[in-house]
């Protein structure tokens, strides 16, 4: 469920209020019973706690893996082909 922030027309207060995204807004202050306005956030954002993040936390196994093996084996199609000479028939 999300965190809605809510300011009132009349006496500016600003609050957050937590309720289902079915729910209906709130529409009358508590403090002073003026006119509620729900406020566009900034949606969801990211929580940093702990000493840090390194791009290991979140390690992909299969980039990895890829970017440091190379392949040494000659392919099908990159077999070398030789020319035979051609011979001039005396007549």
């Amino acid at each position: 469920m999300p965190t809605y922030d809510y300011k009132c027309k009349d006496c500016k207060d600003t609050f957050e209020h937590f309720q289902k995204m079915t729910d209906e807004p709130l529409k009358v202050c508590d403090k002073c019973g003026g006119h509620l306005v729900r406020l566009i956030g900034t949606g969801l954002k990211p929580v940093f706690k702990g000493k840090g993040f390194y791009e290991t936390d979140y390690k992909n196994n299969n980039t990895a893996s890829s970017k440091t093996k190379k392949t040494t084996e000659p392919t099908s199609t990159s077999k070398s082909v030789t020319e035979k000479p051609t011979q001039k028939k005396s007549a």
